[in-house]
Parts: C-alpha cells; structure tokens; sequence
C-alpha cells in the first residue's frame, strides 16, 4: 500500500503541476492527509483529521480540493443511505464493493473475483456494455450482531431497516388506533422510506402503511439481527 500511496502522491505532483492547479503545495498535504486514513471520509472529517495534523485549512478550500482530486481520479464520492457524502481512495486499476451496517454505520470493502465476473457475464448476457458498476449491501455488521439493539421510536429508524415493534406510548388509543390499521407489538415491519420529516411508510405482511409522525414518534422498536 505504501508503493500505491507513493505512486499516488507522484502522479498528483505531476499532474497538478502540468495543469497548473494554484495552491499546489497545501492542496498536497491535503492528499498526503487523505491517504493517511482508510476510512471513508466526510468533508468535516477530513478537515478535523487536517486540523490534528497542524494543517487549519478552511472548508471550502478542502471541498474544492476534494472536487480536483474525484475530477482526477484520485478520489471517489459516494453516497450511502444516510445521505451523508463520504470519500474514499481511489486506485487505478482496484475495484471494490461496500457492506454498509445500518446500525453502528460502519462501512467494510471487500472484492469477490468470481461475483466481478459474474456481473460481466450478466451484462454480456443481456447485450449490454458495462461502463462502471457498484454494489452496496446493507445489514448488521458482526459487532452489532452480539449487541441487543435499544428501543428507539420508529421516526429514528432508516430506511430498509427491519424492526420489531416492542411498545406502544400514548395510552390505549394510540394502541387501539395502530390494532385497527393491522399493526400489533410483537409485528415485524420493514421501513420503506423515512425522510425525516412527513410521513413514514413501512411494510407489514406485503402491506404498505403511511403513518404520520406523531404516532410514529409512539411506536417503540428494536432492530432485528
């Protein structure tokens, strides 16, 4: 990695010297910083990881650097399910997919050469020409596993997370109201989509239902392994 990490920092200095990129002396730290992490990084995250290494850089000027870098291959953007941008390295010539914990968060890459070429074959198959490809998979990572989850109201889950509903606030009528929709403590629902604000709808038995937020902020869940 450190033969990849040097290649790296020698292409940079090459091409942003031939493109003639202004600041080119800070904007290298600010690479020589992002290679030293493997984390997929936010703007902030990078700018705090700066600010540790005595660089104190301002946002906007690591954003655009972080722009320059993605333009020239040297990073890549993504965009998980919590809307939050991350950056991640990007090598010429390595591909990887993403496991991606709905819980804690984590991000873990892995590369599957027989799942590489079976992608390939179902593309030619179909007679389509792949240009790039990715692939997320969402779920609990093994750490959280062995952890019970806690309770939190439905409004704080994401989407395409399974829960088990295990209590109701509100008094009887808020349970009587959820009992007469077909939704019951004890029932396993599936988020289909919680944008933070407005109504949520989850799936229950191949049913949609809409709820509102306020008896969404009642229904208390746990999620499942």
């Amino acid at each position: 990695m450190k033969q990849i990490h040097h290649q790296e920092k020698e292409q940079f200095k090459e091409l942003f010297e031939h493109e003639n990129i202004d600041h080119f002396e800070d904007r290298f730290k600010i690479l020589e910083v992002f290679l030293g992490t493997e984390h997929h990084v936010t703007e902030q995250e990078l700018v705090g990881l700066l600010r540790n290494n005595g660089y104190d850089f301002e946002a906007k000027f690591v954003k655009d650097t972080l722009n320059l870098m993605c333009r020239f291959g040297f990073a890549q953007k993504n965009e998980f399910d919590n809307g939050a941008v991350r950056y991640e390295h990007r090598h010429l010539g390595q591909h990887h997919d993403h496991l991606i914990c709905t819980r804690c968060g984590k991000i873990l890459e892995f590369k599957d050469d027989d799942l590489e070429d079976l992608q390939m074959r179902i593309a030619a198959s179909e007679g389509f020409h792949m240009l790039q490809h990715g692939l997320k998979i969402y779920g609990i990572c093994g750490d959280c596993l062995g952890k019970p989850g806690p309770l939190i109201p439905l409004t704080m889950a994401k989407s395409r997370e399974v829960l088990t509903i295990r209590e109701v606030t509100g008094g009887l009528t808020s349970r009587m109201r959820l009992v007469s929709m077909g939704i019951r403590v004890g029932d396993k629902v599936e988020v289909i989509s919680n944008s933070g604000k407005g109504q949520l709808v989850v799936a229950l038995d191949r049913k949609r239902y809409a709820l509102g937020r306020g008896m969404a902020q009642k229904i208390l869940v746990r999620p499942e392994k």
